[in-house]
């Protein structure tokens, strides 16, 4: 696991962003997990950036998100698929089609789970996944005490992640709905690399112990320290609390620039 410190959220954008697009170029087709909430959005907008400048080209690549609500209407401005739209897809030249979402209006429900991973396999897999970090150390939406071998497949939101999540449906917390479809942490640890994002000082416990935590299902996110390829970028707020932190940034420094993260 490697932890990069930097000053803020654009240049976290940036870090991101130059991995991308190394991989787009060595793989024009590669496959991106992408992740909604508000930590990856500097990403997306430096990749829209760069497109519009004509750096960088997603005509041949795909996606997969990460998790979807569970009976939000189609239209709903929150239903994840919308969301990742408006924030990328329609930034960029994704062709029609190659973003694909779990299907949170499916009337079989495990059905559509196991369609989605199948899906994803087919596709190759997961080469970037985008990730954030919620403030119980949840990824995607595998909350506390779920399966670190778990797959795609239903969870009940707890009520901390609907009282963060609030704030998309008007501080109202009982318009957040109670289930979503999420890839599972099995499904999340199959990505060749693995890209976590997290800025500010309400996700700093869950990121001590995402990086110097013990691996436990009671922080989720802790299964990525057995991840051969993750990258934690963090701005000095969320890192406040790591105690190797001086050593993170010693080590950035000195990394060599020919090896990229």
């Amino acid at each position: 696991m490697e932890v990069i410190v930097l000053p803020d959220a654009g240049r976290i954008g940036e870090v991101a962003a130059d991995a991308i697009g190394v991989l787009l170029d060595r793989k024009p087709d590669a496959v991106l997990g992408l992740a909604t909430g508000s930590s990856p959005l500097a990403i997306y907008d430096e990749l829209a950036a760069r497109h519009r400048a004509g750096e960088m080209s997603f005509a041949l690549a795909r996606g997969f998100t990460l998790d979807e609500y569970v009976g939000l209407p189609a239209d709903h401005p929150e239903r994840y698929r919308n969301v990742i739209d408006a924030v990328v897809v329609a930034k960029v030249d994704f062709a029609p089609g190659a973003v694909r979402s779990p299907d949170g209006l499916a009337d079989d429900i495990p059905a559509a789970c196991a369609a989605y991973e199948d899906a994803i396999a087919e596709a190759g897999g997961v080469d970037l996944q985008i990730l954030g970090i919620g403030t119980d150390g949840h990824i995607a939406f595998n909350e506390p005490g779920s399966s670190l071998a778990s797959r795609t497949r239903i969870k009940t939101l707890t009520r901390q992640t609907r009282l963060d999540n609030a704030r998309f449906f008007g501080d109202d917390v009982d318009a957040v709905p109670t289930h979503c479809l999420t890839q599972g942490l099995a499904t999340i640890m199959a990505a060749r690399h693995v890209v976590l994002v997290a800025n500010g000082r309400s996700k700093a416990e869950a990121v001590h112990q995402l990086v110097e935590g013990p691996v436990s299902a009671m922080w989720p996110a802790t299964i990525l320290q057995h991840h051969p390829h993750v990258t934690v970028l963090l701005d000095d707020a969320a890192a406040r609390r790591l105690q190797l932190v001086d050593y993170y940034r010693e080590t950035y420094r000195s990394k060599p620039a020919w090896q990229g993260i």
